[in-house]
């Protein structure tokens, strides 16, 4: 049984950071693209970056390039996201997700991804 966890949520004031992880069991990370993706009341779950499994190879969108990172730890099983320079438009919630595909052509879609986490709420102050 597949299972994501997100946690690393809170508040956080504007220009600070938070890092944000994904512990993942019954899946290898080295076999899924893993994916971040952010969700505002009122907006569509929107992209936000993308590891690959099999080069780790990654890339973010807009939005978040320069400031936020995205790594994976093979031994424990765990994708982070490092965000700094922390922007109220930043706030959502945080989900992680697996895709089992080969190459990142399709990363950006949420329907690519075939596992999702509960998500983790992020809080930006202004």
């Amino acid at each position: 049984q597949v299972q994501l966890v997100e946690s690393g949520g809170g508040l956080v004031q504007a220009g600070g950071s938070l890092r944000l992880s994904c512990a993942a069991s019954g899946l290898s990370l080295s076999r899924y693209n893993m994916g971040w993706f952010r969700q505002a009341p009122g907006k569509e779950r929107e992209f936000v970056a993308v590891i690959s499994g099999s080069s780790g190879s990654h890339f973010y969108s807009d939005s978040v390039k320069g400031r936020f990172t995205i790594s994976r730890d093979n031994a424990k099983n765990t994708v982070y996201l490092e965000m700094n320079s922390l922007k109220p438009e930043d706030a959502a919630v945080y989900y992680c997700a697996a895709d089992p595909s080969l190459g990142l052509r399709r990363a950006t879609i949420p329907a690519t991804y075939n596992y999702w986490g509960q998500g983790t709420q992020v809080t930006v102050s202004s």
